[in-house]
């Protein structure tokens, strides 16, 4: 089992919000999870209901065979048995290097190993607004569900009595998604057999490099985290890249890595595939054009869901349209007309499709109502002229729900209620070969903004928890 309590035995006896929160904040690796972030602890996980949770649990299978539809629309496209602006669209901005691996035999049938969707908790249920398939939160997420999995027992744990001597007390999970080990045995799970893995972790994503490295203290030596110069591989070794393909430059082993994955001398997830790293995959699956095609790799069940649970999404292609066309949904002529939309049709985020530093995070992300109509028309008339460059998406808004939360305020010694918008990413760990292979869900991570915040992502003023049923 991976807990380690170092020791320690519970006290059932303590059972205060206080007593929970300073354990948490406490149990923190020294080096910390994130480099230099901070966040507000919640004395108790967060609540899905069996429903919500049984949901989000069954969700993996569904996106894991969307990545495969995916895969396969991508090379069909190439092959000119689907569109051929599929694969026009999915390579702009890419340099042709790039391409070639993603095309390469070597990694023709390879998805990521890691879905990490965003999930919205709206009044109509959850919105998936994005797929991350290099995500950060992984160590975080294992730690979260790792410590709330012993609070969850009803205590916390205290040092030993004085004379040495310690009590032993089962630990059971109490409905923590995943678990207390869920996180680590899904992300080992992803590496087979293989004799050493390697996290080469990049510059840019230097502020997860704690989390991971607390999390190969977790998983023994055969776990290791560098940086992005480490290019010590042995045949029979895995890597995970935790690194964007949008930076390959400021990553010096990124070539032998891809050199070495492609000879099949080491196992690679993600795959060099910046397909994978595009939100435009979800302005694909809302394509008339394509509703064949997805029904037939998706099944019609599986392309409903997706469909009910993914807001439109458009590729916003400045390409002239014939007189009589119009845009889908927004019944206009010309990407220009957006522009002159009120604030209240405005309900819309634009954002960077992939393949760029503005890309992930709230980088790169504006909506529509929020903003003037001077900075919402740059926004427009910026996704129009990069368009071949670095192409954006539009996507309709569905506000989050208000749900009530707590964190505790160690200045004022006391718990705090707060009004928040929730996005809960769940980790889906993909193990086993081809059709064979499994996706696991190993834990979810909820992320509670304050209810002013329109755009949810993690910030010192959030609280980070993992949930429960």
């Amino acid at each position: 089992m991976f807990l380690k309590l170092q020791g320690q035995q519970i006290d059932f006896s303590v059972n205060s919000p206080v007593d929970k929160a300073r354990f948490v904040r406490d149990s923190l690796p020294p080096g910390g999870l994130f480099a230099g972030l901070d966040w507000r602890i919640s004395p108790a996980p967060f609540p899905l209901g069996e429903n919500l949770a049984k949901e989000i649990e069954s969700l993996g299978r569904v996106l894991l065979q969307f990545y495969r539809a995916v895969n396969l629309l991508y090379r069909k496209s190439i092959d000119g048995k689907q569109p051929e602006w599929v694969a026009r669209w999915l390579d702009l901005g890419k340099p042709a290097e790039l391409i070639a691996l993603q095309r390469s035999a070597a990694f023709k049938n390879d998805v990521p190993r890691v879905i990490r969707p965003d999930l919205l908790l709206t009044e109509q249920g959850i919105s998936i607004t994005e797929l991350d398939s290099v995500p950060g939160g992984i160590g975080l997420t294992a730690w979260l569900n790792q410590t709330y999995s012993i609070l969850s027992e009803g205590g916390v744990p205290r040092r030993p009595n004085q004379d040495g001597g310690s009590q032993s007390s089962p630990l059971r999970n109490n409905n923590i998604i995943g678990g207390a080990d869920g996180m680590l045995r899904g992300f080992e799970s992803i590496f087979g057999d293989a004799k050493q893995v390697h996290i080469v972790v990049s510059e840019e994503a230097a502020t997860y490099r704690p989390e991971m490295s607390w999390l190969c203290e977790q998983l023994g030596s055969r776990f290791t985290v560098h940086d992005s110069r480490f290019n010590d591989f042995a045949d029979g070794d895995a890597v995970y890249r935790f690194f964007e393909l949008f930076d390959l430059a400021n990553v010096p082993s990124s070539k032998k890595i891809f050199e070495l994955a492609a000879e099949k001398r080491i196992r690679l997830t993600p795959p060099p595939k910046p397909v994978f790293e595009e939100k435009m995959l979800f302005a694909l699956l809302w394509n008339r054009h394509l509703h064949d095609f997805w029904r037939q790799e998706l099944g019609e069940g599986f392309l409903a869901r997706l469909k009910k649970l993914v807001p439109y999404t458009w590729i916003v292609d400045p390409s002239p349209l014939p007189p009589q066309a119009v845009i889908p949904e927004l019944n206009l002529t010309d990407w220009q007309q957006l522009k002159t939309l009120s604030q209240k049709e405005r309900e819309l985020i634009l954002k960077v499709s992939g393949f760029s530093e503005h890309a992930w995070g709230a980088r790169g992300v504006f909506l529509g109502s929020d903003l003037s109509h001077e900075d919402w028309a740059k926004a427009v008339d910026d996704a129009i002229q990069k368009f071949e460059q670095s192409p954006r998406v539009l996507q309709r808004y569905h506000k989050p729900a208000l749900v009530e939360a707590q964190w505790f305020d160690f200045g004022k010694n006391m718990v705090v209620p707060m009004k928040g918008r929730v996005r809960l990413c769940p980790y889906y760990f993909v193990s086993g070969e081809g059709d064979a292979a499994r996706s696991q869900l190993g834990g979810v991570l909820a992320t509670v903004n304050p209810a002013d915040k329109k755009i949810i992502h993690g910030m010192s003023d959030a609280i980070l928890a993992p949930c429960t049923e």
